[in-house]
């Protein structure tokens, strides 16, 4: 299931960063973060705990920048 959420993110390349992590992020079959519009795309796997798998990510993202934000 395909879901498209705002992100705020301040830098380009922590903008790819903060991709490839999601794509890594297990119940995610795939993500891209398009950082002129400021939107993450994610595709949850099926059967996959949709809250968890967010809480995750978010949890990852702000690894790379600590003060980013996605709004689910």
């Amino acid at each position: 299931m395909k879901k498209t959420f705002k992100i705020e993110t301040d830098c380009a390349n922590c903008a790819n960063l903060m991709e490839e992590e999601t794509k890594k992020t297990k119940g995610v079959k795939d993500a891209s973060i398009n950082f002129m519009t400021q939107k993450i795309e994610i595709d949850f796997e099926e059967n996959s705990d949709i809250k968890s798998v967010q809480k995750e990510i978010l949890k990852n993202c702000k690894k790379i920048e600590p003060d980013c934000e996605i709004y689910f």
